[in-house]
């Protein structure tokens, strides 16, 4: 692709970015589950945005999975066993940007699939 059009698609997602956080923000309650995709990898970590701290967090490239929607299953399993282990049920789901469609949906079907209300 050219080099234009990245740049194009990347500011046009910071935008969308921008506008979804404007609404949404974690809180020791219900805290946020940010999801990030590249290329090869996906993380997602769990933040409390009244304290700025993470909670919890995984990384496909820790786990040894790719960025494909098998891979995105496999971390959002991962991420709802860590959300289980540090006693979280509810959180707010922040798709970062990003469509809700292929690794992102993946992602949070399967957080979803292991009784995490999102």
């Amino acid at each position: 692709m050219n080099a234009k059009v990245l740049k194009t698609k990347n500011k046009t997602r910071i935008q969308r970015k921008r506008r979804i956080r404007a609404k949404i923000s974690g809180c020791a309650a219900r805290p946020r589950l940010s999801v990030f995709r590249s290329n090869r990898f996906i993380s997602a970590q769990v933040i409390d945005d009244a304290t700025g701290t993470t909670l919890a967090s995984v990384h496909s490239k820790a786990l040894g999975f790719k960025a494909n929607k098998e891979g995105a299953a496999k971390v959002g399993e991962a991420m709802a066993a860590a959300l289980k282990k540090a006693g979280i049920s509810t959180v707010t789901f922040d798709r970062n940007g990003y469509i809700y469609h292929g690794v992102v949906k993946a992602f949070g079907d399967a957080v979803r699939a292991n009784e995490i209300t999102l």
